[in-house]
């Protein structure tokens, strides 16, 4: 073979496999899309209020760090709750970790269709959802509360999230995003 022709055959080997390379890296599959993330939530705020406008009670937890650091979690109750009393519950979901801080309560709202508020109270709260997803599912983001006679309570909020299987029961499929319990005081 005469040096030409091996020069070519050199050439025309370099040229295939560059078009072969180009052809493997654009024709690649689109990249899956993200896993949807779980939200740092370090602030769930209950903002209760009573029927008739007067002061607000607010069950408050806060995490400064997040789930992953090392200081403990801090709930506070702002004051107890009136017996035979209808409030409106506006639940309130932080990331503080970052600056500006986020509004998660905003998140889930945009992805209500894999998120549900759960309750679990004492005999003397009874808790119903005001707000719906886009298939007539509850969220909790907002809720009555009816409280009944006067005596200490707990109430736990969990936030489950169900991608793709939400049913509006509680607790439900998924796994849980935050839970939090409070102990009240109806009197």
């Amino acid at each position: 073979m005469n040096t030409l022709m091996k020069a070519n055959t050199g050439r025309s080997m370099v040229a295939c496999l560059m078009v072969v390379l180009g052809c493997v890296y654009s024709c690649k599959p689109d990249d899956p899309k993200p896993v949807n993330e779980e939200e740092v939530i370090t602030t769930i705020r209950v903002t209760l209020m009573p029927e008739g406008g007067t002061r607000p009670v607010n069950l408050v937890f806060f995490d400064a760090d997040g789930e992953q650091g090392n200081i403990p979690p801090e709930i506070t109750v702002s004051g107890a709750l009136q017996a035979s009393t209808i409030y409106t519950a506006v639940i309130t979901l932080m990331n503080e970790t970052t600056s500006p801080p986020v509004d998660v309560s905003a998140e889930i709202l945009e992805e209500a269709e894999d998120h549900l508020f759960c309750f679990a109270t004492g005999s003397n709260i009874a808790i119903s959802y005001s707000d719906e997803d886009d298939n007539g599912m509850p969220i909790g983001l907002e809720s009555v509360w009816q409280t009944g006679a006067a005596e200490a309570a707990q109430v736990t909020v969990s936030l489950r999230h169900q991608p793709g299987t939400k049913t509006g029961d509680c607790p439900g499929p998924g796994e849980t995003d935050a839970e939090v319990t409070f102990n009240v005081l109806v009197e």
